[in-house]
């Protein structure tokens, strides 16, 4: 099995950001061949490493250097198409999304949250640092087991075809009052990655993200994909500020509430527990093979295929 040292790793972040200076599009095959490696072998490698698969975070630094660009004169043409973008609507629905703001706006900076510390770094080049986290080596086990587990559980579900992926398999179970009945596999797994979608959203200060419960699973795969590397970057943070006793004032409730912000942690991390060995059991009785899901084997094969980095 191939060790995951420093200089692999770099080699791994070098193929992400090929040919981002000259903006020239890469999808994960390009990368992966970049990297001499299979494309399920780049993406699982790296994801594991930093965090972040290499897809969101080649479209991350981009955008991080977007901001950076317009914010040293160049305009949103130049920008957008510099950034592999086949047009100013698609580039500016994407900075939208990513900044909370029109790249017509000026930017206060051009970083992103990233559970990593790579980031685009200026003037003359695309520059990746491999920040360490200083997050509580447990919490950091749980938060990382439980993405893992997740994109784990959502491709085994992905193999159902649709009527056993939707089928009520426990009827009239609920495992939390305010998110209603949880019979299916599908709707169990769309609550598990709401839940971090809908919290992330608040603690970061957005607006409440855009919900389809129908969604299949390769469209689950990608909202998890999505929420995973912010979810991560924001208990980091938390975590390095000490801001456990924080309140966090959600003023999209009616009226509005108050939460301790390790409180909200807790209550994300119990019911991601929860929500997976429910995954689990109804996956089995859907006749798809799971492993245990136990963060012991989890952590063992990930400091393997890491050589000893966890």
């Amino acid at each position: 099995m191939t060790e995951m040292g420093r200089d692999r790793l770099k080699e791994l972040l070098d193929a992400v950001l090929d040919g981002t200076d000259e903006g020239r599009p890469s999808s994960l095959d390009d990368m992966a061949d970049a990297a001499a490696s299979s494309p399920f072998h780049f993406a699982r490698l790296l994801s594991r490493s930093a965090g972040e698969p290499p897809v969101s975070m080649r479209r991350r630094v981009l955008l991080e250097r977007a901001a950076w660009q317009m914010m040293d004169g160049a305009s949103v043409t130049d920008t957008a198409f510099a950034a592999g973008y086949e047009s100013v609507e698609g580039f500016s629905r994407a900075f939208a999304r990513a900044f909370g703001h029109p790249p017509s706006t000026p930017s206060a900076g051009h970083w992103l949250p990233a559970p990593n510390g790579i980031h685009f770094h200026p003037p003359a080049a695309l520059w990746s640092g491999t920040g360490t986290s200083t997050t509580s080596p447990v919490l950091d086990t749980l938060i990382m087991h439980d993405l893992d587990d997740t994109r784990a559980l959502l491709e085994s579900a992905k193999s159902l075809p649709a009527d056993a992926y939707r089928a009520a398999r426990l009827p009239d179970m609920t495992l939390l009052s305010w998110h209603g009945p949880e019979e299916s596999i599908a709707a169990v797994l769309e609550n598990h990655v709401w839940t971090k979608e809908v919290w992330t959203a608040a603690i970061e200060g957005r607006d409440v993200p855009d919900r389809n419960q129908d969604i299949d699973a390769p469209g689950l795969i990608d909202r998890h994909d999505a929420v995973a590397p912010r979810w991560l970057s924001v208990v980091r943070d938390i975590d390095r500020r000490g801001a456990w006793s924080d309140v966090l004032i959600d003023a999209l409730c009616d009226p509005p509430q108050s939460f301790v912000v390790g409180a909200v942690v807790a209550h994300v991390v119990n019911y991601s527990a929860g929500r997976r060995f429910v995954a689990r059991a109804l996956l089995r009785l859907a006749d798809v093979e799971v492993d245990d899901g136990d963060p012991i084997e989890w952590l063992m094969a990930r400091t393997n295929d890491t050589g000893g980095r966890s």
